[in-house]
């Protein structure tokens, strides 16, 4: 048994499920919604796809051919409705009655307030920060670099880059990150050691 699966626009329908009730087989139409199976006269073909009305189809009893096609048009079952806000109000009366109580406000909400204050506060200092034409320029030139180096791929990570980790453990090997006044503080203590022992 074959044939083709529709939509009521007659627009093929892929990935819809068909299933023989007597051998107990599936299978899945394809992407331009050709389906095939394996079946026997009088047996009962059911079809199946999210979003749409479940149909059973009988085949005659009296068929005598080998290939036996049959197109099915299947009914849309969802109805779209408009989006929906679900309000912590049960009644508008409720919603009224909350709204008009004068009450102060959450600390979420103060906390959020005060932390835009401080970003406008932030922004305004901002505004008479000079940056000359040069640092602008190469700026911009470093942003363009960037992206053009990691076109197409995630962005650099120094953390997985294993020169990286190798220049760092040079570094720390070499003293590069070593405090220099701890080092002056441990050379007069040697000295102030050495003395004490003479």
């Amino acid at each position: 048994m074959t044939g083709l699966i529709t939509d009521e626009d007659y627009r093929p329908l892929p990935n819809v499920g068909v299933v023989s009730f007597r051998l107990r087989r599936g299978t899945l139409s394809e992407k331009t919604g050709i389906y095939s199976i394996t079946s026997t006269p009088g047996d009962t073909i059911f079809f199946r796809a999210l979003g749409f009305k479940k149909r059973y189809l009988v085949l005659p009893d009296n068929f005598e051919g080998r290939l036996f096609t049959l197109d099915v048009a299947l009914e849309q079952d969802t109805i779209p409705i408009d989006n929906v806000v679900v309000m912590p109000w049960k009644t508008y009366s409720e919603f009224i009655k909350d709204m008009s109580k004068t009450s102060p406000l959450p600390p979420e909400i103060e906390n959020m307030n005060r932390n835009l204050e401080s970003v406008a506060e932030a922004v305004t200092n901002a505004k008479n920060v000079r940056i000359t034409p040069e640092a602008g320029y190469r700026y911009a030139m470093q942003q363009n670099f960037n992206m053009t180096a990691t076109r197409n791929q995630y962005p650099v990570n120094n953390l997985l880059n294993p020169f990286a980790w190798a220049k760092f453990i040079s570094g720390i090997k070499n003293g590069l990150f070593k405090n220099q006044e701890s080092e002056k503080t441990a050379k007069k203590a040697k000295i102030t050691r050495k003395k004490k022992t003479r």
